[in-house]
């Protein structure tokens, strides 16, 4: 069973910025298409942003042109930087591994959004 290990979350205040990371102990991480999810209270976990193994990457439209989604091949990590956050972008961060038919999720990291 592959293990994601997801940090970065806390507080902060609108306008300000957090890096989430998301290590994996596995092999063949390059090959990973890679994904940051999030879920707020009372919704539907949705997807944030992802990049594929050749760095490709797209956003969903509430967070175009804030957040930005990177990959680390050497260190088996990804980011997920965040700028100007807002109150709604609280939610519990997740972050996916998937390759052919193999999805894994991370156990989430929190992110609150408040002055």
């Amino acid at each position: 069973q592959v293990q994601l290990a997801e940090s970065g979350g806390g507080l902060v205040q609108p306008g300000g910025s957090l890096r989430l990371s998301c290590a994996a102990a596995v092999n063949y991480f390059n090959s990973y298409v890679l994904a940051w999810y999030r879920q707020a209270p009372g919704k539907q976990r949705e997807l944030v942003a992802h990049i594929t193994s050749d760095g490709s990457t797209s956003y969903a439209d509430p967070v175009k042109d804030r957040f930005t989604i990177s990959r680390d091949n050497g260190n088996n990590t990804v980011y997920l930087q965040m700028n100007n956050l807002k109150p709604e972008d609280t939610a519990v961060y997740y972050c996916k591994m998937e390759r052919f038919t193999m999805n894994y999720w991370g156990k989430g990291t929190l992110v609150t959004v408040s002055s």
